[in-house]
């Protein structure tokens, strides 16, 4: 997977409206929070945030869930998830913008 395609997918993932068509779940979300920082920085090597913090924990958890996953991998897993939410949604634009890339 190339990083000019990942960089795709991350513009696609932040020009998301709220109220458009594809709508990423909590999970989906979190999935490609994860990804997006195992792709651009690697392992996730900060302390666990503080016990009332509970977003800041949910995504701390799911970046440590990744580790040791290298930055292709990370590539593709978040490029793949997002063509199958915008193929889900019938959004053909961004498919094939995000396949173009």
């Amino acid at each position: 997977m190339s990083e000019s395609k990942f960089n795709k997918a991350v513009e696609i993932v932040g020009a998301l409206p709220k109220d458009g068509p594809v709508k990423p779940s909590q999970d989906d979300q979190l999935f490609f929070y994860k990804y997006f920082k195992q792709a651009k920085i690697g392992d996730n090597n900060t302390t666990r945030p503080g016990m009332l913090d509970f977003t800041g924990k949910a995504k701390w958890d799911a970046w440590d869930s990744v580790k040791g996953t290298s930055k292709e991998e990370a590539y593709a897993k978040y490029v793949d998830r997002l063509l199958e939410l915008l193929k889900a949604a019938g959004d053909n634009a961004n498919v094939a913008a995000l396949e173009a890339a």
